[in-house]
């Protein structure tokens, strides 16, 4: 099944009226835990590293300048870290509140045969992994709660800024996907008024993409037995998350198909054999194709060269159960009007991370449900309020992001 069929979402970049978003207050997480992770050997800020509470469900994920803020509704003695080959570290917090964490991971080094899991043989290992998810993953309902942002930049300036705190509502691991469902609680916009800036199209994700790209309950995505017969599957050198040693399995085509197909990597679990995380690349090779994977929508006399589409999902294990824990998509173009010499770069960027798993599942009611061929801009609208995000765990803006927020607020005074 094509990717982009099941996989996009509105992003619109338009100007929108100044407002106030009815929202929903939590009051609950009044104890906040700060800090910046980096590489033990060469000192190097880590991006995207796992930051959880030991014995709670609040997590969130470090920014690209490797920080982190997490919050909890009761004060935590230690916070854990992971991240994708390296040592996972559970480090306590500081006494002194208001002190930022420094906290420093080493990478881990493998000392088990890697001969012999790199001969594996890859086939019957997804095959194998694909029979285990009924083991490996929730058979009972769950709610989540996660944290979403949406960017959009020309060039290397933001013109546009989207946040979410939602409501995730996963059924059964044996059920089908599209009864899942998802509900905005809070949100807020921000976007360039300069007319320049302004462009609609339609790019990868939107506050379902933590439905749309669970590939481990999608598997039409691409672990269905027709999918993969699209591929060349092989193993690559074993690596670690959260300490635990993963089988690394390559992905590349091997047919050509009408659609655009995956270059990238599989990893499953070394003991439980779960899906733990997927790096898919969309094939540039063919321009058309990836043309038509990557745009939906565009107005006439625009032209458009597709760059890159990527997707990343990582799934976390707690006890013997593995969820979704973060999405990370990528899209990258170049487009301009066709009497323009000298076409401009454009970079949209979705990530998701889910910041709580609540104790009870309470079902969304469909009324309340965000509708996968809606953006976000379009139900949400602009909030100024320098607290907006003062009781949820969200993901701790970069230095570039805040200052890009700070500018796109003065051009709406």
């Amino acid at each position: 099944m094509k990717l982009d069929k099941i996989l996009t979402t509105l992003a619109t970049l338009l100007l929108m009226c100044v407002g106030t978003y009815a929202q929903t207050d939590s009051l609950r997480l009044r104890f906040v835990y700060e800090g910046t992770v980096r590489d033990a050997v060469t000192g190097k800020v880590l991006q995207y590293v796992g930051v959880s509470v030991p014995g709670r469900n609040f997590a969130t994920v470090t920014n690209v300048d490797g920080d982190f803020i997490i919050k909890s509704d009761e004060s935590a003695s230690e916070l854990t870290f992971s991240l994708l080959g390296y040592k996972s570290l559970t480090l306590p917090v500081p006494d002194e509140p208001g002190t930022r964490m420094r906290v420093s991971m080493a990478p881990q080094s493998l000392t088990l045969h890697e001969a012999m899991i790199i001969s594996a043989d890859p086939y019957s290992l997804v095959d194998e992994a694909i029979k285990r998810i009924p083991v490996n993953y929730s058979l009972a309902p769950e709610l989540h709660r996660s944290f979403y942002r949406e960017t959009v930049q020309k060039r290397q300036k933001y013109v546009y800024i989207s946040e979410a705190v939602s409501d995730i509502y996963k059924t059964s691991y044996a059920e089908d996907v599209w009864r899942d469902n998802v509900s905005i609680d809070k949100s807020r916009v921000l976007l360039s008024q300069k007319a320049s800036d302004t462009l609609t199209m339609k790019v990868l994700g939107g506050p379902t993409q933590c439905i749309i790209c669970d590939i481990v309950k999608s598997p039409r995505i691409l672990l269905d037995k027709y999918e993969l017969a699209h591929y060349e599957l092989s193993m690559d050198s074993p690596t670690t998350i959260g300490g635990k040693l993963q089988f690394v399995v390559n992905l590349a085509p091997r047919e050509i198909v009408p659609y655009a197909l995956f270059y990238g990597k599989i990893y499953i679990d070394q003991q439980s054999l779960a899906f733990t995380r997927f790096e898919l690349f969309t094939d540039m090779s063919d321009e058309v194709k990836a043309t038509q994977a990557m745009l939906v929508r565009k107005p006439i006399g625009l032209k458009f060269k597709p760059r890159e589409m990527s997707i990343t999902i990582d799934y976390k294990t707690e006890g013997d159960i593995t969820r979704m824990s973060y999405v990370r998509t990528v899209f990258r173009f170049n487009c301009d009007w066709r009497k323009r010499l000298i076409s401009t770069s454009f970079t949209a960027i979705n990530e998701m991370v889910v910041t709580e798993r609540m104790e009870k599942a309470v079902k969304i009611p469909h009324s309340e449900s965000f509708r996968q061929q809606k953006a976000l801009a379009d139900v949400t609208e602009m909030y100024f309020d320098p607290d907006f995000w003062e009781d949820y765990n969200i993901i701790e803006p970069s230095e570039s992001l805040e200052h890009a927020i700070t500018r796109l607020k003065k051009q709406q005074d």
